[in-house]
């Protein structure tokens, strides 16, 4: 089993997007080899605006997931100190640094994000940081 922590977008995408960073963002959240590890920091992310925009579907795809996660991580000032010491390690943005800070603390083999390769997030040590993006590299 992989310990997975997805970020916000890759949910996001999930849901709502409707190209190949959904399909590759629904193929991993239905991957029965994946254990989940979230916090509360993507539940801010992603439910608030959903629920202000009586977005029912898509309310009830991120409660699933948060109900179906194996672990989620609360904040704490011990999770901050050190999502601030990877920011200004990394140059991470505040959310991102908490990301990681929080799949570290949840023991997660991977950090999966639809953000770009060339993003700060992808000069963190310690954990495994994928992009389910497509590289425009690729056929130019």
């Amino acid at each position: 089993m992989i310990r997975t922590f997805v970020d916000s977008g890759v949910l996001i995408a999930a849901v709502c997007g409707r190209d190949e960073v959904a399909n590759k963002a629904m193929e991993i959240l239905d991957d029965p080899q994946r254990i989940f590890i979230t916090s509360d920091f993507v539940r801010l992310e992603v439910m608030p605006k959903a629920v202000y925009h009586k977005n029912d579907d898509e309310v009830e795809f991120y409660e699933v997931f948060f109900q179906e996660a194996r672990r989620t991580i609360s904040g704490s000032k011990d999770l901050v100190l050190r999502a601030h010491e990877d920011a200004c390690t990394f140059g991470l943005a505040a959310v991102d640094a908490l990301h990681v800070a929080a799949a570290r603390k949840g023991g997660a083999d991977e950090l999966i994000t639809t953000e770009k390769e060339s993003k700060p997030l992808f000069r963190v040590h310690g954990i495994r940081v994928t992009t389910i993006r497509p590289d425009k590299k690729q056929g130019a």
